[in-house]
């Protein structure tokens, strides 16, 4: 093994380093949350629609559930271009640069999102709709897989030793901040509009929001990656991109435990938000409007979850903590049936809620603890990388085989699913102890 891997920086807690510049977290944390909010934004609109709209409007030619199963079949295929579209923008980030590799990503990932808006339907043209809907949705997929650009890797290593937890969480408050942006859109519009309204136009809304949002978040960002103090930081880092195959080549171990650590975090994270939507709206007669404003409470305590989850990681250290949200992840799947399955609306808001709350506890470490696993020379690359195989084997399926298995053979398959989910994080972080030295 050769020197730099010895001193690699593989645990599941990172170690002091040095910043060399003085530049403080503080300053990096603001252009992170707003790039994870419009990335996060775009994918929840999409998942949204995905129940209350593309069914209907795309696959009109089949019965509520298959056509719901079918929009989500095209949901998943953004998660398969994923991984693609960073091997294609890793290779323009080294060729080019990284603000290239960042305007191009998030204008695929706008473009695509801001197209779905002007779609027709399966009604005035036919099955051209859902083919241009599975285009568009992959574009997102490339985009979403591009837009990696290494801030929330150098805000980690660039936080003080002590509260690395803390600034570990601080993107993934992203993903509550894009979750409640799209919710209280759709909320809004479902509540201000006749049904026949929202259909034909107020649905698309949401999407034109992306253009906006993105363009701040990119503004933001830029003004980081393209300044010469911050150019410097990340070559002090060795934050620079390597080649994908390179990193998997010399990391296997790395990337495949990695990629198996947030499973319990990704497998809760659409089976607390997308799925329960679609449940919901299928087998109940709990309004959709009223479920978004449940929807909507639990991503606020989603966000609370989060920043209790950088709190626990600085006392108990980063593989306690995920331990510790996988246990609860567990204990939580054997009451997710009755409660998504209940009589009542309090039930089904208990799911929601509760489920928010250990997902933001998972969540906020999951991503840096796949980070930290790389040593500084690979951890651009092998973080995106990983956290690429990590999304798809974790989350992209998730509504898709959730319903499928429901539907067939009861609601119960939603906690085996969870059960699963914090299991094999739990043997990952137990296997990835007889690899590593956790500093």
């Amino acid at each position: 093994m050769s020197e730099p891997a010895q001193q690699a920086t593989t645990g599941l807690d990172d170690a002091p380093e040095s910043d060399g510049l003085d530049i403080s977290p503080g300053k990096i944390a603001f252009p992170v949350v707003m790039g994870r909010t419009s990335e996060f934004f775009d994918f929840f609109v999409y998942g949204i629609a995905a129940v209350l709209v593309f069914p209907y409007l795309f696959f009109p030619d089949s019965d509520p559930v298959q056509a719901t199963l079918k929009s989500f079949a095209v949901f998943s295929l953004a998660f398969i271009a994923r991984p693609i579209g960073s091997i294609i923008f890793m290779a323009i980030d080294r060729n080019f640069s990284r603000a290239a590799k960042l305007i191009g990503a998030l204008f695929l990932l706008c473009g695509s999102t801001m197209a779905i808006a002007f779609l027709p339907s399966y009604a005035q043209v036919g099955m051209l709709a859902p083919v241009l809907l599975a285009v568009f949705r992959f574009g997102q997929g490339l985009g979403w897989g591009g837009a990696w650009d290494g801030l929330p890797s150098l805000l980690s290593l660039s936080a003080p030793a002590n509260r690395r937890g803390w600034y570990a969480m601080v993107p993934q408050l992203g993903a509550a901040i894009g979750f409640m942006l799209a919710c209280g859109m759709f909320y809004v519009f479902t509540r201000a509009l006749s049904q026949e309204d929202f259909m034909a136009w107020g649905w698309r809304f949401p999407f034109f929001v992306a253009l906006a949002l993105n363009v701040v978040a990119l503004f933001a960002r830029l003004r980081l990656v393209v300044t010469p103090e911050f150019k410097r930081l990340f070559d002090e880092k060795e934050l620079q991109p390597r080649r994908v195959i390179e990193t998997i080549r010399t990391h296997p171990r790395q990337v495949f435990v990695g990629a198996l650590i947030p499973l319990a975090t990704y497998a809760m994270f659409h089976l607390v938000t997308i799925f329960p939507l679609s449940w919901t709206t299928l087998y109940t007669d709990h309004d959709a409007a009223d479920f978004l404003g449940s929807l909507f409470l639990g991503s606020v305590v989603g966000g609370l979850g989060i920043m209790l989850s950088g709190v626990l990681a600085d006392r108990v250290g980063r593989r306690g903590q995920l331990g510790i949200a996988a246990v609860l992840i567990g204990i939580f799947s054997f009451f997710a049936a009755p409660l998504l399955g209940s009589d009542t609306t309090g039930g089904r808001t208990t799911y929601v809620i509760v489920g928010f709350a250990l997902l933001g506890l998972s969540l906020g470490q999951a991503s840096n603890a796949i980070a930290s696993r790389f040593e500084s020379i690979y951890r651009y690359t092998g973080a995106a990388v990983t956290s690429d195989i990590a999304w798809l084997v974790g989350a992209g399926f998730a509504p898709l085989v959730a319903l499928g298995l429901c539907s067939k053979f009861g609601l119960e398959y939603v906690g085996y699913y969870l059960l699963s989910g914090a299991v094999v994080t739990l043997g990952a972080l137990a296997f990835s102890r007889t690899l590593e030295t956790v500093r």
